[in-house]
This record gives C-alpha cells, structure tokens and sequence, in this order.
C-alpha cells in the first residue's frame, strides 16, 4: 500500500513538471510582454482591489455588493493562503533552467511554491463576484485565469499549485457566498405587528392585482415565474417611470388585492394607493435593498405567494407629512422621511447620475454636500431651528453606522425623529450623530420617538425625500403616524401567531 501511494506520488510529480516544462517550451506569440506584467498587477491584491474599486464607483448598486463579496473572498484566500497553505506544504518552486529568461520575473518570490496566492486571490474574487453578479463574474473570470497561468508561464508555479490555489480560491467564494446568504435571512426577522383577520385568501391569484415596476433595481430576477405558477389567475401588469401612480391607482380601484414588485419606492406609491383606495397590499420584493419588505419578513417571491394562498397578513403602520392647506395632498412614507443633507445628496446625485453614472455622481454628491455652508432654517413644534438633517423614521429604527439600519417592528405607531443642529462644518456633525445610537442627545444632535411633530418656516425650494424619492417641500407641514392603517400580506412563523 505504501509503494503504490509512492508510486502515485511520484507520477503525480513527474506530470506535473512535464506540463511545466511543456508550458516552458511552447512559445505564446504576444504573451511575453503580456502575463508577466498581468501577474505582476495582481501582487499584493492591487489588480483586484482597483477592479472592486470599478465596479463599485460605475456599476449599479447589486455589482458593489457583488465587489465587496468578491474583496471578502479574496481577503479570506489569502489569509487561508498565507497561514495555512504556505506553511503546511513547504513546497521548493521550480527551477528555471527551461524557463526563457523573456518571461522571468526581475524578483523572484521567496515563499513556498504550494499554493500558488496569486491563483487563489484571483479566483476568489472572480468567484465571490460571479455568485452575486454573473455578468461582472463573466468578465473577471478570463482576467482571473490569465493571472493564474500566468504563474505557470513565468516559472514560479507548477500547474498543481495554481490549480490548489484556484480550488482555495473558489471555495473562499463559497464559503463567503454563504455567510452572506445567512446574514441576509437573519435580517428577514418578522416583528410583532398585529394581525389581520380579514386578509382574504387567494390560492390561485384571482382578484390579486400585480404592477410590476420594470424600472427596478432587480424586478426582471424577482421570481415573477413563481408567481405565475404559483397564482396563475392574477393579473400582471407592467409599467414603468410616469405611468406608475396612474397604473397603480387604475389598479387599486378594481381590484381585491393590490400587488407590487419593485424597490421601496415602487412599494411607497403602491401603499398610497392602496390606502386610498382601502384594500390589502401583496409586495413581491423586486428591488436593490427592500428595506420595507426585510424589515416586514418578506425575503422572497415565494413569502408572498404563500401568504396569499392562505389568507395571512398583518397591520402596519405608516408615516405621513401633511401640507398646509393649499400645498398639496399628503405624503406618505413606509420606511424614512428627511430634509437636509439626504434629500441634497439625492438631488445632485439625480441630477448628474445620467451624464457620469450612478456611481461618480454619488461621490460627486457627497463632496457637495459636505462642503454645504448653510444648513435649513425652519421652525420645529414652534421653536426656531437650524439643522442640517432633519430624520424621521416609520418606527424605531435599530444600530449605529452611517445610516439607520432595522427595525424590530412596523406596528408601534411612532416616528423616530433625528436631529442634526446646523453650526459648524455639516461633515462632523452628521458623522458624529451617524454613529451614535438612537434615542441619544447631544450638543450636536437629538433623537427621540414622537407620535408628532410640527415644521414650518421651510424656505421655498427646500428638497425632502421619502423612501428614497425626491421632491420639493411645503413651506410647512405636519409629520405624523398612521398606526395599523395598512393591511400587508406575510406567511405566519411557527414562533408568532399573535392576534
């Protein structure tokens, strides 16, 4: 037994330098000048990291998620890599007697040759990228593969040890991939709101309404076959951009049940109709981030349907700003409402969006608004106020960071209110209130939970935002919470059936 696993061993080494030194021998017209530059490139991750970099400053907002699992899993590869790999399989690199002196690398690497890092890296990140965004993941995996030859081209690697580094890399990805599958369904936790007892039940979809929104972030990947396997009676209707509200109202007003899939602004203008015109809401979620739909414990297509099969919904509140008489009718918001800064950055990234892209237009947005140099003059519950972000939120919202992340429920009835005093530069205040948590005061910034709050005094073209939407606000209006005024569908859980 031990002289045929020797015998293993040995053929298996005396391949894996025939195919060395074939690759030595063989001439590669152009890839002289060309690999080794490219494996020089990805030392250190630098090819990788300026690719992350890429995509997320001109890619859309699934492609950065798919750049940071793609970073994540490269950041995981090479930690196995440089810990694990190097230092159990003390592995001499090859000579280079057949290697022409065209393609050798001016320093030659001084670690152990099993596994190949280089290999690893590259298809980590190529994998990390391709499973949340197969489009990028397309375009990488050549690059990727190219660095791992690359290693074999220039000598410093024997087939064997690029293809162990791109098995490590590729399992990096998974493994990646999974934790983040994990989190994503940990934060599908339903709360506690009510529930709804007159939910009608539609098991094969008749009297169920569905307005698609085209125009989102990833309404076309929603599961939309699910659904009409799964409820082949329901209407679909598709639509897109100014045709939205008309559609929706047109929508509400015949049917039993009023669905939607889109992202949380699509979901915004399909409960205002629904609210108008007094029937349940069925939201399939079909956007980038489905704050609304995560923090209600709705994570697929699938949710939805089975909610709708057996008739299973919940109450849930709504914020709402009311203008004065005269001003208009009254808005509503799922998830945030704000003045300031949010709805300034959002302008000037919708404004410049088209002509540099998503990305750029962003950044360009948040280096305005941070050099702002007069925050918002306006009058709260009758006091004079000058801040630089006005936050309300429908519901407490849950952790530190840059933005308000969960909520535990959307049934308690109240605003979160954040405050962020203007004075000084709006940079270090808005960070300062950023990450602190909820319901703190400071010099600097409040929160607190209001059923109410009065604003007035709003200088003429002040933008507000809500639910990521942009438009200009009254010169005054009330802000206020709708409690259980929206019946939703969602599947009951084992550990809640609460009346």
């Amino acid at each position: 037994m031990a002289d045929q696993e020797l015998n293993w061993q040995g053929a298996f080494a005396r391949w894996d330098r025939e195919l060395f030194d074939a690759v030595a021998r063989r001439h590669w017209p152009g890839a002289d000048r060309v690999l080794p530059r490219l494996g020089r490139a990805a030392n250190h991750g630098v090819l990788w990291g300026g690719a992350a970099a890429a995509i997320s400053v001109f890619g859309s907002a699934r492609a950065r998620k798919a750049a940071l699992s793609g970073a994540a899993s490269l950041a995981l590869a090479s930690a196995t890599v440089n810990t694990l790999g190097k230092w159990s399989v003390r592995r001499r690199r090859p000579l280079l007697a057949g290697v022409p002196a065209v393609r050798q690398l001016r320093t030659q690497p001084q670690t152990t040759s099993f596994p190949s890092g280089h290999s690893a890296s590259a298809f980590a990140f190529a994998a990390g990228l391709a499973l949340r965004s197969p489009g990028w993941g397309a375009v990488v995996a050549p690059v990727a593969a190219s660095v791992a030859f690359s290693r074999v081209y220039t000598g410093v690697h024997y087939p064997s040890d690029v293809l162990a580094g791109a098995a490590l890399g590729v399992t990096a990805g998974l493994v990646v991939n999974r934790l983040v599958r994990d989190a994503e369904e940990a934060r599908v936790v339903p709360g506690d709101e009510r529930r709804a007892t007159a939910a009608p039940a539609l098991p094969d979809g008749a009297g169920l309404t569905v307005v698609v929104n085209t125009g989102s972030g990833t309404a076309n990947d929603a599961g939309l076959g699910a659904l009409r396997e799964r409820l082949p009676k329901a209407e679909l209707i598709e639509c897109e951009g100014p045709d939205l509200a008309r559609t929706l109202a047109s929508a509400a007003s015949r049917a039993t049940v009023l669905g939607i899939c889109g992202g949380d602004g699509t979901v915004n203008a399909a409960a205002t109709a629904a609210l108008r015109a007094g029937v349940p809401l069925a939201v399939f979620p079909g956007g980038t981030l489905n704050h609304f739909a995560l923090d209600l414990g709705l994570a697929s297509t699938e949710d939805t349907c089975r909610a709708l099969a057996a008739g299973q919904a919940v109450h849930v509140g709504v914020g709402r700003f009311t203008p004065a008489p005269g001003e208009g009718e009254p808005g509503y918001f799922l998830n945030t409402f704000s003045i300031g800064a949010y709805p300034e950055l959002l302008r000037h990234r919708l404004r410049w969006a088209p002509r540099i892209g998503g990305g750029p237009a962003a950044l360009l947005a948040a280096w305005r608004v941070m050099r702002a140099e007069h925050p918002v003059r306006l009058t709260l519950a009758g006091r004079p106020r000058s801040v630089w972000l006005l936050f309300a939120g429908n519901g407490t919202y849950h952790g530190t960071g840059p933005t308000p992340r969960r909520r535990d429920g959307l049934g308690e009835g109240l605003l979160d209110v954040r405050l962020v005093y203007g004075g000084g530069r709006p940079a270090p205040r808005l960070l300062a209130a950023a990450f602190t948590g909820p319901l703190s005061r400071s010099p600097v910034h409040a929160a607190t939970r209001l059923r109410s709050l009065r604003v007035g005094d709003i200088p003429p073209g002040t933008p507000l935002a809500y639910d990521g939407e942009y438009a200009q606000a009254p010169t005054s209006f009330v802000l206020d919470n709708l409690p259980e005024s929206l019946v939703v569908y969602r599947p009951e859980h084992s550990d809640q059936d609460r009346t």
